[in-house]
């Protein structure tokens, strides 16, 4: 199992609980220094997290919860934001009070700083990762890379078709694989999705000329109505004011043109049903992509990501 995860992947793991179940457990953890996910219950007016661990109580000091907090670079709802959520730590100490009850004194900050030299330095544009979903705002989603580290998926990159807010794609807490776009000079990540839902001659190849199909109306213009089909793929409808973008419809496939890399549709029928996201659909199992053309060859317009 790769070692840096987002936050609450290990949380569940049989691995993870069996650590929990004893003092021995916890122990040999503190030893081996070993990474643990457990729920914050707590942050208290110091804003210290209280992390359920099982047979004991933990506490993360606040300058410990979080790369940043000590110099002041991340603000304190980095820290509050975190209760009743899973999050990594180390064991660095144990410490009883004047009754004898146990506590262990945990950081978070050390699993990050880890995390940041080990795994995030180390990645380069074109790596496709993991990461997890952790909000969505108008722009783009915020995601999780590993160890609470978080990334910028902007709006724009998340796929072809596009969109009027993140949340149309995927949930708070959703797993994806996503490519590094790029990193800056405070290692910064931005974050790719596009490159992984197929180009357009993958998804075209989906459908027939002929076939009447579900779409979401994602733009009304003067001249048409554009009807994504799959989240890099959409065509195009003559205009209409009888539906309302983010409907749902029914529409028949005129024609498909590779060499022009049009869709011509027509509505058949539409409904308001704002759903659920569809899962993700992934057209590349690679590691790492060089570059990406998403126009079919036979079209002169030629669109490509190179990383």
């Amino acid at each position: 199992m790769k070692k840096y995860r987002p936050e609450g992947i290990l949380f569940d793991t049989k691995q993870n609980k069996k650590y929990m179940e004893s003092m021995n457990g916890l122990r040999e953890c503190f030893f081996t220094e070993k990474i643990l996910e457990a729920k914050v219950t707590l942050c208290d007016n110091e804003h210290n997290l209280h992390v359920d661990l099982g047979v004991m109580e933990g506490v993360i000091p606040r300058e410990e919860c979080a790369i940043g907090i000590s110099d002041g670079t991340v603000r304190d709802i980095a820290i509050v934001s975190r209760v009743n959520k899973p999050v990594c730590f180390k064991i660095v100490d144990f410490m009883d009070d004047e009754l004898g009850n146990r506590t262990a004194i945990l950081s978070r900050r050390q699993v990050q700083e880890e995390c940041m030299e080990n795994y995030i330095k180390n990645l380069s544009p074109g790596d496709v990762i993991e990461a997890r979903v952790t909000h969505n705002e108008t722009f783009g989603s915020f995601c999780d890379i590993g160890c609470g580290i978080s990334a910028l998926l902007p709006i724009d990159s998340i796929s072809v078709s596009r969109i009027p807010h993140p949340n149309v794609r995927f949930s708070v807490n959703t797993i994806i694989k996503a490519v590094v776009k790029g990193i800056d000079e405070l290692d910064r990540v931005t974050l790719s999705l596009k490159e992984l839902l197929g180009t357009w001659e993958e998804n075209a190849s989906n459908f027939r000329a002929g076939q009447t199909v579900g779409g979401i109306v994602r733009s009304i213009e003067r001249y048409g109505v554009f009807i994504e089909l799959s989240p890099n793929l959409a065509g195009l409808a003559e205009y209409t004011d009888d539906v309302e973008e983010g409907d749902s419809a029914s529409v028949y496939i005129k024609s498909i043109n590779p060499e022009k890399m049009k869709i011509k549709l027509s509505i058949v029928d539409s409904f308001p049903e704002k759903g659920k996201p569809t899962p993700i659909k992934y057209y590349s199992n690679e590691e790492h992509i060089e570059s990406w053309q998403y126009s079919p060859t036979v079209c002169e317009k030629i669109i490509e990501s190179v990383f």
